[in-house]
């Protein structure tokens, strides 16, 4: 029996971790893996490209494996030097400590990484739980922000809930009851309006069988705690996102981020395909050519 961790059993951990070590073999680049001590805990941190290059750290989604995040971004490895922690109490090899997204402590934990690395400030990459955690960081501690990309943000605007419960929760939990393929299908076309592949629906399956989800999600930033956050900021969000839809997420983005630079809606779900990740990263790759 497991005690204080987020998965289910010992064999599940491992299951999951496995897939882990297979999609990071699957980015085909050269990984270097370092330990970083927080004052929350262990952080495991995949590194990717030459220490000469500009920092960029890029912050997984919630609830999911950094390599399957970090490859939506696979064009800026040879551009930049990635640093992607793994969440501290989410999946992966970083300690199991479940720490608050409503306060200031994930801001804490990414200055103590920023510490490690030397780095007084640096670009930042925020998928969906991942911008959440860059809006506690501009909340509290925003000097340390050279500029940030969120992608289909938390911790701006979220959806209506029955659209969730309908499409997300209910088939969520008959996967959970009956294993069942087709509600496994039912909840990935959801979040990725049919588009997500074979792969990241498979390691979906062992996250939703295996880890104690989290359920809490960063935040919702106000404009007051935000007035002394100043760095340019590019929004990308997805029109068909079933928890952060597009376009009310770039309208209150306007009225809240006082330095909000560009923002753009694709036409995508929360997990947007192929196409809409290359026009993501060509927006990327140009305005951080341009702010960083």
């Amino acid at each position: 029996m497991l005690v204080n961790t987020i998965y289910q059993s010992n064999r599940g951990k491992n299951i999951l971790l496995n897939s882990y070590e297979l999609y990071l073999s699957l980015l085909q680049t050269e990984t270097k893996r370092t330990y970083v001590p927080t004052r929350y805990g262990s952080t495991h941190v995949l590194e990717i490209g030459s220490s000469e290059l500009k920092p960029l750290v890029i912050l997984q989604g919630g609830n999911c494996i950094n390599p399957m995040t970090l490859a939506w971004f696979r064009p800026l490895f040879e551009e930049y030097r990635i640093i992607a922690p793994d969440t501290i109490g989410h999946p992966g090899l970083s300690d199991e400590t479940r720490i608050s997204a409503q306060d200031d402590s994930f801001a804490h934990w990414i200055a103590d990484l920023l510490q490690h690395f030397g780095l007084e400030k640096c670009a930042f990459i925020g998928p969906s739980y991942g911008g959440g955690i860059i809006l506690r960081l501009a909340a509290y501690i925003p000097e340390r922000i050279a500029c940030a990309v969120l992608v289909n943000p938390a911790g701006i605007k979220t959806g209506p809930k029955m659209p969730m419960i309908l499409k997300v929760l209910l088939p969520l939990l008959d996967f959970k009851l009956r294993a069942s393929s087709g509600a496994l299908r039912r909840v990935a076309d959801a979040l990725s309006s049919g588009s997500m592949d074979e792969e990241d629906r498979r390691i979906l399956g062992e996250i939703f069988r295996y880890v104690k989800l989290e359920r809490n999600m960063p935040k919702i930033a106000e404009k007051e705690e935000l007035e002394g956050y100043s760095a340019p900021t590019l929004i990308l969000a997805g029109k068909r996102d079933i928890f952060f839809p597009g376009e009310e997420v770039v309208h209150r983005a306007r009225e809240i981020l006082p330095h909000l630079t560009f923002a753009h809606v694709y036409n995508c779900g929360h997990f947007p395909a192929a196409e809409e990740k290359k026009k993501m990263n060509g927006d990327i790759r140009r305005f951080l050519s341009e702010f960083y």
